[in-house]
């Protein structure tokens, strides 16, 4: 173990190549935004493969050993059939001695267009200076989603190997062209691999989220689940004029039901969904009070007059620890302009549950069924009524008392000189609960994306900031967890 003064020596040393090679590696950036590499249409996968190949070699380049694994063919509801991607499977060192890291990535990107609202060309890396003079923006679609966090942690290991330092941990590398599109094929592969890939891996880190701040680190520990609904009612479609008032009218049905999901004040009004929520601790209340979240930013951030709750703690523990209900719509409805005098048929309304840890999906879906069913009987409705739950994905929190956190934070004290908070996502994250409960190893999400970065949405970036001093997090992280292991 090395003492306190050699090991920052160290660092500085680590540091101070990166800084001096910032120029380099946002023209690394540069060439992996300007392919195409969108997953989600089918007339750019030639770009994906293109991108894959392009990280293989990086990868080679490292020195690592790289796998690319055939996933074969996928078809598009069209009945159009395209190869997926392969995904690259690396390894670089095998020291025993040594703990084992694999980092998840992924290089595929959401579609974009300059002229859905880009102020530059989305594939071309483009630096503007941010609101604040002392920060450049580096802006391009997948700055931040996720080719600035790929290679910002393949620069950190090629930092070692360029100063000729010993590895302090083997690296292993997960990168896949799918992520967009849903991860196709990648269940499949870690269960296939569980045996042999993963059987020496001790910690898996993903870096593909973001902070809760523009300017404060984060540390991920949980994600909710997302369970879907579609709830129908019907007969056949029927004229207002000559049955009006005389039948039971599907949509009236539906949209009674839909209405006896929610209250006005957010609760949910299925009996039992509450139940198996975990209760909440001091110990995690606390991890809330000390969290940088500013209401009024967020507040403007989504456009809306005000919350449902008044304060920062209310506002994050039903965004990130207590379920939520939300409805998407009714299909069969008219909706077109106009008005057209028709009792639709057959109405399907669509919404969905987010659950949290342990909430079972059957058990929810259960409860969806008994509710909707009871309150369809009490209308005494002929129309048929079938509720179905076409997607389900579970929660996933980790342990942030787990060495895997400790080390991410102290790196983030190292270079950020704060202690990192520690979040939820709101949203869903089925990779990180796929690792978790394949593998059973340590899962961590460790992002250096900014709040403000617009992952998804026009103008992404990643600052310069962010990009570079994310790739010496990463490096202080690999020091840190070969101290603590």
């Amino acid at each position: 173990v090395m003492s306190s003064s050699s090991s920052s020596a160290l660092e500085m040393e680590i540091f101070q190549y990166i800084d001096a090679h910032q120029s380099d590696f946002i023209k690394d950036l540069k060439e992996w935004v300007a392919v195409e590499s969108d997953s989600v249409q089918p007339h750019l996968r030639k770009e994906v493969m293109r991108m894959m190949a392009l990280a293989a070699d990086r990868l080679a380049a490292l020195g690592a050993t790289v796998n690319l694994v055939n996933l074969g063919l996928h078809q598009l509801p069209d009945g159009q059939v395209l190869p997926l991607p392969s995904v690259i499977l690396g390894e670089l060192g095998k020291d025993p001695q040594n703990p084992t890291v694999c980092f998840y990535g992924h290089v595929d990107v959401q579609p974009a267009k300059k002229e859905d609202g880009w102020n530059t060309d989305p594939y071309t890396l483009t630096e503007i200076d941010g609101v604040h003079l002392f920060i450049r923006n580096l802006y391009g679609r997948g700055a931040t989603d996720n080719k600035g966090p790929v290679l910002a942690w393949i620069h950190a290991v090629e930092t070692f190997r360029a100063l000729k330092l010993t590895m302090p941990v083997n690296f292993k590398f997960v990168i896949e062209g799918m992520e967009e599109a849903g991860s196709l094929g990648l269940e499949k592969l870690l269960e296939d691999e569980n045996q042999s890939f993963f059987s020496d891996v001790d910690y898996i880190v993903i870096s593909d989220n973001l902070w809760l701040s523009n300017k404060k680190p984060a540390l991920t520990y949980g994600s909710r689940g997302n369970a879907c609904f579609f709830v129908e009612c019907g007969s056949k479609d029927l004229h207002s004029g000559t049955f009006g008032g005389i039948i039971h009218e599907p949509l009236l049905d539906l949209i009674a039901l839909l209405d006896s999901l929610v209250d006005s004040t957010g609760r949910i009004q299925i009996p039992g969904i509450y139940d198996s929520v975990a209760a909440l601790t001091e110990e995690e209340r606390k991890l809330y009070e000390s969290i940088e979240f500013n209401l009024e930013e967020h507040r403007s951030n989504c456009g809306v007059k005000k919350f449902l709750y008044g304060t920062k703690e209310e506002i994050l523990l039903h965004l990130w620890r207590y379920p939520s209900l939300s409805i998407h719509g009714i299909e069969g409805a008219f909706h077109e302009p106009g008005i057209k005098t028709v009792i639709p048929a057959k109405v399907i309304g669509k919404f969905s549950i987010r659950q949290v840890p342990h909430m079972d999906l059957s058990v929810v879906k259960q409860q969806v069924v008994e509710h909707l069913e009871g309150v369809f009987s009490k209308r005494n409705s002929p129309n048929k009524l079938k509720v179905s739950m076409p997607l389900g994905a579970k929660p996933w929190l980790a342990d942030v008392n787990d060495l895997l956190y400790k080390a991410a934070r102290r790196a983030i004290k190292t270079v950020f000189g704060d202690d990192p908070d520690f979040i939820r996502d709101g949203s869903t994250v089925p990779v990180a609960r796929m690792f978790q409960t394949i593998t059973q190893k340590s899962v961590m999400m460790l992002p250096i994306g900014a709040a403000d970065d617009g992952e998804h949405s026009q103008n992404e970036k990643i600052s310069r900031h962010n990009y570079i001093e994310g790739t010496k997090l990463f490096a202080a992280f690999f020091l840190e967890i070969s101290k603590l292991h």
